[in-house]
């Protein structure tokens, strides 16, 4: 549903243009290797429909999703040569929708590389598919003992057009844990195993880990929408979204009053405080209760009192009364206050935050308007 900006409580802005241009950064530190883009929780709750076009107007062939649902629902909005990848593969029975809506299924255990081979002698032919093990996570992909069980079984690629070996890492964003060296050498191994077959392993942090990780295609995802992909440096990414709440009214609390649920916060002096239409049903969380800040015009204003459903509460004493009048708006997220910080100051990664963006929202998209066309 769309909101007219004067209806709604926040306005959402999304920049298709700097997601354009973070492909690009991304493609550079890649090297060799292609890049493709994770548009899963659609495209991280910005709106795959509107993103995945900007992306396969840069060159981008390559989209992963979660569901098969995702990927049924993206299909029309790109190119007839994209690839589509499910990464929770098929779920039982669903098998025959992947060849329907020419989605290629990420299998991640014997079941349902048992299943797509099923459907392959059925159908007479290989069936594309890539095939993702695990080297450490242990969170989805074929564990060390159904890696053995594949590769040392009488035809391992029986049925499959093995598009990619993949894995993932899970430490990535820490340029000196242990782990990606540890996972590195296990997904080596592998595919020592498996000569020829083009290889996937780097997410957005992965690209930065450097060119021994990202072999054929890297995957990102929270770095095309801004995220910082590594921990302790300076952001390279640029600025995707900026979130801009209304106020609804403002108003002046004697010193002693409390302001929210719980009483949490007591003024210790005469306070303007501003109520803003953002509360935790729209993504700006509970966890940042007296924590979070927003901006006026440049000058930071602290989040009082507990954030509740729908509204969340400023100190505006510091601000011109004029300012904060009905409908006029503060700064949520921006690029002078980015959604790493917003994220730090609720305890929570900046994936939640734009994961959990709400649907109350007006949405306005800035740029990327070659590429809206809906593709046959």
């Amino acid at each position: 549903m769309t909101h007219p900006p004067s209806h709604a409580g926040a306005v959402l802005t999304i920049d298709l243009d700097a997601i354009a241009a973070n492909y690009r950064l991304l493609c550079e530190r890649a090297g060799r290797a292609a890049v493709g883009a994770a548009v899963k929780a659609d495209a991280y709750g910005l709106g795959a429909q509107r993103v995945a076009p900007v992306l396969a107007a840069q060159g981008c062939r390559h989209f992963f999703v979660a569901h098969l649902d995702e990927g049924i629902a993206l299909r029309p909005w790109l190119p007839h040569d994209a690839q589509i990848h499910v990464l929770h593969g098929p779920p039982p029975g669903t098998e025959e929708e992947f060849l329907r809506y020419r989605l290629v299924p990420v299998l991640n255990s014997m079941v349902q590389l048992s299943a797509w081979r099923r459907l392959a002698r059925q159908e007479g032919r290989a069936l594309p598919a890539i095939v993702q093990v695990d080297t450490g996570m242990c969170r989805l992909g074929m564990p060390p003992a159904e890696v053995d069980a594949w590769l040392d079984g009488p035809a391992p690629r029986e049925g499959i057009d093995l598009r990619y070996l993949m894995s993932h890492l899970g430490c990535a964003d820490v340029t000196d844990h242990p782990m990606n060296r540890m996972q590195l050498e296990r997904f080596r191994a592998v595919r020592a195993r498996l000569p020829g077959v083009p290889c996937s392993f780097a997410n957005s942090s992965g690209i930065f880990l450097g060119e021994e990780f990202t072999f054929d295609l890297a995957r990102p995802g929270a770095a095309l929408y801004g995220i910082a992909p590594v921990d302790g440096l300076a952001n390279p990414m640029h600025p995707v979204v900026r979130l801009q709440g209304r106020i609804i009214q403002s108003r002046t609390v004697a010193a002693g009053d409390c302001v929210g649920y719980g009483a949490r916060h007591r003024c210790d002096a005469e306070t303007r405080i501003a109520t803003v239409a953002v509360g935790y049903a729209d993504g700006w969380l509970r966890s940042g209760s007296g924590r979070g800040v927003a901006h006026i015009d440049g000058v930071e204003v602290r989040q009082v009192g507990t954030v509740s459903m729908d509204t969340a509460t400023f100190d505006v004493s510091a601000i011109d009364p004029a300012r904060v009048q009905p409908g006029m708006t503060v700064d949520l997220i921006s690029p002078s206050d980015p959604v790493d910080a917003v994220a730090a100051r609720a305890g929570t990664i900046a994936y939640e935050i734009l994961t959990s963006l709400g649907t109350r929202f007006a949405r306005e998209y800035r740029g990327g308007t070659a590429a809206m066309a809906r593709c046959a």
